[in-house]
């Protein structure tokens, strides 16, 4: 039987590492019935069991209005099959070939560091690791500076429980589509450049979708044309800057294991 690590829904913005917790309490009479309330969760934002880890519920203050999963017919400007991505209104289309699409809410990069145009997602991973580029070293080395070594794919991995791989014909771009425990910049600008979504929705996005797949990013144009009820949506975050010791230290690799995939191309 496969050990379930359970994920805190602690955040750490740029890097976000997941520990395990738990508590030892003493037990009470067997006479005293405790009661412990149970957190209701918006449908498709409950606690997952994913590769041995328990991914947390998504709590309904980061699932306000907008901001999470709908399913309804696609009115933009993307061709079917495509990943239709507005970072000025922060959605992301899963547009289908019959016309219907999954609109899921996403987090993007500060103020000139989305990516923009067309791309392919040439492949995906489950829980992947993550090295900052050598573009984040170099403009921001006091976040990202003692990573340069990278982290291993699992509960630290600042990309989350999935990830597409964005590439322009054979050159990577460095841009992913990846999930995130950061649950407040989804909706908001703030990371390095990189689409995030909660795990919830990059877990439900990718076992939907094949690569490789054609990826949209739209301009500001575009959104406004297509979308301008939701234009400039959300507001622009500071980087929140994580020690190594958080993320790379004793206690946070004890907290930590790789993950158990059922099938050898998942890893």
């Amino acid at each position: 039987m496969n050990t379930l690590t359970y994920l805190t829904r602690r955040s750490f913005g740029a890097m976000a590492l997941a520990s395990t917790a738990a508590a030892c309490a003493p037990r009470p009479p067997s006479d005293i019935v405790v009661e412990i309330p149970q957190m209701q969760f918006v449908e498709g934002y409950g606690p997952i069991s994913d590769a041995g880890y328990m991914l947390p519920g998504i709590p309904s203050e980061y699932l306000q209005g907008v901001n999470r999963r709908m399913t309804g017919i696609y009115n933009g400007e993307a061709g079917p099959n495509t990943l239709d991505v507005d970072p000025y209104a922060k959605f992301l289309y899963h547009v289908r070939a019959d016309g219907s699409t999954t609109r899921y809410p996403v987090g993007v990069g500060r103020a000139g560091r989305s990516i923009r145009g067309s791309a392919t997602m040439q492949f995906k991973r489950k829980w992947p690791g993550w090295a900052p580029t050598q573009n984040m070293l170099r403009t921001e080395p006091e976040v990202y500076g003692d990573f340069r070594a990278g982290i291993p794919g699992g509960l630290r991995s600042p990309l989350g429980a999935r990830a597409l791989y964005l590439f322009r014909g054979n050159r990577d771009t460095y841009y992913r589509i990846h999930g995130t425990n950061d649950l407040e910049s989804i909706g908001n600008s703030g990371s390095a450049g990189c689409i995030r979504m909660f795990n919830q929705d990059v877990i439900h996005l990718y076992d939907q979708i094949e690569a490789p797949m054609r990826v949209f990013i739209r301009s500001p144009e575009e959104s406004l044309r297509v979308d301008p009820e939701n234009f400039g949506r959300g507001i622009e975050l500071p980087p929140k800057i994580i020690s190594a010791e958080e993320l790379l230290g004793p206690e946070a690799e004890a907290a930590d294991r790789p993950p158990q995939f059922d099938e050898p191309g998942d890893v």
